[in-house]
């Protein structure tokens, strides 16, 4: 067919998120607390509400979208399948290139669709205000967008090297209502702790996790809300992977190769689950997850428990990891700066069902500016991380004469990083391979579990 874009109608938007936890080769591993006991509901309580907690243990394949959900997600939903055919072309590539363009969204990103979901359970539980963390401003822009649709207020903790680098993302977090707070910041024990070590602290999402969920674990009418990671964030997410299936049908594609940057896990997640029971039925899909060289969690990291962030307020994740008190450089792929890894993309990987590869920013930055030039989107550089490794996948193609389908998730536009663009194309812009006794030394203080 010739179509550019493929469609879905309001009619045709999934109803139902699907939790990949029903279809894992083995369970996850529990949640711990410090002394190596499992985390309980009662645990979490405090910063979380519980339809929430229910969605993380849940083992249903399958979990209703609430109407008042749905009726929200068609402001921009069902997003459009894009051919990327200007881009083959320019490859000289037999594969055909296709992206689903999370651009959409009201923030730019695919962020929304759990932000929403967070706010309205949130809501629903009588909770008056949400804290949370955000590198790039991405997730920061999408939970102030969903806590002014359902008046709840909302203070983020922005990584203070993101909060200079883009502050246009934050005022467009002020513009729905959102507080902003360069982190590490003097309003929160963690981050004071940081600042006492380190007064230039750049910051980092471990730093301001531990800030928003102290701010929510001490104030009674506050919650925590995260933008990647947890496994109810990526099973909001799959609605992303859902609709791409029905375009992929409709198209007559049957994916070879599939493609999500990483930083949490979010988008790739939510994009890769409800393929990954085809695969685990002998379908060969390729299924890759990109990160960036300089915070190479799946390329680098043990996969093993570690805290979700600095000052260990979090609970135990088995995940991969570079290790909690990891400070990643100031790249300006700021979401994906995360010292861990979603405990479901971390299994897929251990049990090889996914594979991971790591790139660094000048030869991202190149592929964003390719992908610019041939099909006139702006990519943002979280995104174009996933670019550049279907470009890849695409030589590859040129070079064996396979007609493969190349299918990656558009994540988000890069409207408010053109000052990254600009060190790129000023020629200003450093690689940075994460040395290997930086990350030893992080992994020294690894916590260790029996």
């Amino acid at each position: 067919m010739d179509d550019v874009k493929i469609f879905l109608s309001e009619k045709e938007l999934p109803q139902k998120w699907y939790n990949i936890q029903a279809d894992l080769p083995e369970a996850l591993k529990p949640p711990l607390k410090p002394d190596g006991t499992p985390v309980g509901p009662q645990d979490l309580s405090p910063i979380f509400p519980m339809e929430l907690i229910k969605q993380e243990v849940s083992q249903e394949r399958w979990i209703e979208i609430p109407d008042e959900l749905l009726d929200v997600y068609k402001i921009w939903r069902p997003s459009p399948l894009h051919r990327a055919r200007r881009l083959e072309k320019y490859l000289k590539t037999p594969a055909r290139i296709y992206f689903k363009n999370e651009s959409v969204s009201p923030a730019g990103s695919h962020k929304p669709n759990t932000a929403i979901a967070q706010a309205y359970y949130n809501k629903k539980a009588g909770v008056k205000r949400l804290s949370t963390e955000t590198g790039a401003g991405q997730w920061g822009s999408a939970l102030s967008f969903a806590c002014n649709l359902f008046g709840l207020e909302c203070t983020v903790y922005m990584v203070k090297v993101s909060y200079d680098q883009k502050p246009y993302r934050k005022f467009m977090m002020q513009v729905w209502g959102g507080k902003v707070f360069s982190s590490p910041t003097n309003l929160t024990n963690s981050g004071r702790a940081v600042l006492a070590k380190d007064p230039n602290s750049p910051g980092a999402l471990g730093i301001a996790i531990s800030e928003a969920v102290e701010d929510a674990a001490t104030h009674d009418d506050t919650n925590y809300a995260l933008g990647s990671v947890l496994n109810h964030v990526i099973l909001h997410q799959t609605i992303v992977g859902l609709e791409t299936q029905k375009q992929l049908k409709i198209a007559g594609e049957n994916p070879d190769v599939l493609i999500g940057c990483v930083g949490g896990g979010s988008n790739f997640g939510g994009f890769a689950a409800p393929f990954v029971p085809e695969k685990l039925k002998g379908k060969n899909i390729k299924i890759i997850a990109v990160e960036p060289t300089s915070c190479p969690t799946l390329t680098k990291g043990p996969f093993r428990y570690d805290f979700g962030d600095i000052a260990k307020l979090t609970p135990l994740l088995m995940m991969y990891t570079l290790g909690h008190s990891f400070v990643p450089p100031a790249i300006h792929a700021g979401g994906l700066r995360y010292h861990g890894m979603a405990p479901l993309v971390s299994l897929l990987l251990n049990k090889k069902i996914i594979e991971a590869a790591a790139y660094p920013q000048n030869t991202v930055f190149e592929a964003a500016v390719t992908f610019a030039k041939t099909e006139g989107i702006l990519p943002a550089p979280e995104t174009a991380h996933a670019i550049k490794c279907a470009i890849d996948e695409a030589i590859k193609c040129r070079e064996t004469k396979e007609e493969k389908c190349i299918v990656f998730n558009f994540s988000g536009h890069g409207h408010f990083d053109l000052a990254s663009y600009d060190k790129y194309l000023s020629g200003k812009l450093e690689d940075y391979e994460l040395p290997e006794e930086e990350i030893k030394k992080a992994l020294g203080e690894l916590p260790e579990m029996k």
